[in-house]
C-alpha cells in the first residue's frame, strides 16, 4: 500500500512540474509578441502571388450554336412522261444540264406493242445531284428519274429547339464552319423560318443561305453554324474566371501600381453583362485597361499586397476573345 502511494506521488509531482514547464513558454511567448506589438517591428504582411490581365474595350456577341447539312436551295425532280423500261440513261450524278437535255429514254413498249422510246428531258438548268434512274429499271410516271439543282444557290437545313426560338430571326448574320476547310469561315443570313413546329421533335426548321465564294461548298457537306442572336459594341471585356462572388456580391481586384515596390490590390464590385465563352462584359464596375487579378484572387482583400508573377496577354482582337 505505501510503494503504490509513493508510486502515485512521484507521478503528481512529474505532472505538476510539466504544467509549470508549459505555463512559463507561454507567458515567454507572449511576452515576445508583445514586445513586438508595443516597441519591436510589426510582424511582415502577407504577399500574394497573383497573375493580371488588362481590361480591353471591343464588340461581344451571343450566337446559337447548330449543325445540319448543306442542301441546294432549289431542286427540280424530273419525270416520265410514260411508264416503261429505262433503255438509256445520258447522264450522271455531277453532270451540268441545260434546260430540254435529254435525261434518259424510257421504252414504254409491251409484249406485242412496239412503241418510240419517250426522251426525259431536264426540265431546268442545273446540276444533276442524284439519279435514282439505273438502265433496265422499269418506272412509271410517279417515279422521279434524277433531281437537279438549279442555280439558286446553297443553304443549310436547320432546327431549332422550342426554348431557342424567341432567339431567332429572318436576316439574322450566321458564321458557318465546314470540317472540309477547318479554320475558315463562311458567311449567310437566316432566309427562311417555318411558321410551325414539328410536333414529335418540338423543333423548327429554319434555313440559312450559304455565300460560296468561289463554288468550293458542295450539297450534302455537313456544317457547324453560328446564329448571331445579339450584338455589342465597346463594351468591357474580361475573363469571366476573374469575377468572385461573395454574399450575392459580384466583384473582381485591380492591381493598383502606384507604388510599384508594394502593388496592393483594390476591390471593385461589378454589374455584369452578357457572358459568351468564358468572356464576360461588364456592364459597370470597370474601366479599360485597368489591371485585373485572374489567378490567386480567391484569398484576396481590399488593400491586400501582391506579387504579380505573371500578365497575360489581353483578350484578342476577336469578338469574343
Amino acid at each position: 500500500m505505501k510503494k503504490k502511494q509513493i508510486f502515485l506521488a512521484a507521478i503528481l509531482t512529474i505532472l505538476l512540474f510539466l504544467a509549470f514547464s508549459g505555463c512559463e513558454r507561454i507567458r515567454e511567448t507572449y511576452g515576445r509578441q508583445r514586445g513586438q506589438t508595443e516597441g519591436g517591428s510589426p510582424p511582415p504582411a502577407t504577399v500574394f502571388a497573383v497573375n493580371t490581365m488588362l481590361a480591353v474595350q471591343g464588340p461581344i456577341r451571343d450566337y446559337l450554336s447548330l449543325s445540319g447539312d448543306i442542301i441546294s436551295s432549289s431542286t427540280v425532280d424530273t419525270f416520265s412522261d410514260a411508264a416503261g423500261r429505262i433503255n438509256r440513261v445520258h447522264v450522271a450524278v455531277g453532270s451540268r444540264v441545260q434546260r430540254g437535255d435529254p435525261i434518259a429514254a424510257v421504252d414504254p413498249s409491251r409484249p406485242g406493242m412496239e412503241f418510240v422510246p419517250s426522251m426525259v428531258r431536264a426540265p431546268v438548268s442545273g446540276i444533276i445531284v442524284a439519279l435514282p434512274a439505273q438502265l433496265g429499271m422499269t418506272v412509271t410516271q410517279a417515279v422521279p428519274i434524277a433531281r437537279i439543282a438549279g442555280g439558286g444557290g446553297l443553304e443549310v437545313r436547320l432546327h431549332v429547339a422550342e426554348r431557342f426560338i424567341s432567339r431567332i430571326a429572318l436576316n439574322q448574320p450566321c458564321e458557318i464552319r465546314m470540317i472540309a476547310f477547318p479554320g475558315e469561315v463562311f458567311r449567310g443570313t437566316v432566309s427562311e423560318i417555318s411558321p410551325t413546329l414539328d410536333v414529335t421533335s418540338r423543333t423548327m426548321e429554319i434555313r440559312v443561305n450559304v455565300e460560296n465564294p468561289g463554288g468550293r461548298l458542295r450539297a450534302g457537306m455537313f456544317a457547324t453554324v453560328r446564329i448571331i442572336t445579339e450584338e455589342k459594341d465597346n463594351v468591357v471585356k474580361i475573363p469571366a474566371s476573374a469575377v468572385i462572388s461573395r454574399f450575392g456580391e459580384q466583384f473582381v481586384f485591380v492591381a493598383d501600381l502606384s507604388d510599384e515596390e508594394a502593388p496592393v490590390v483594390q476591390r471593385r464590385n461589378l454589374i455584369p453583362g452578357i457572358i459568351i465563352d468564358g468572356v464576360m462584359e461588364v456592364s459597370y464596375g470597370l474601366a479599360p485597361n485597368e489591371e485585373v487579378v485572374i489567378r490567386g484572387q480567391t484569398l484576396l482583400e481590399d488593400g491586400s499586397r501582391v506579387n504579380i508573377v505573371g500578365r497575360y496577354a489581353p483578350l484578342g482582337a476577336g469578338v469574343n476573345n
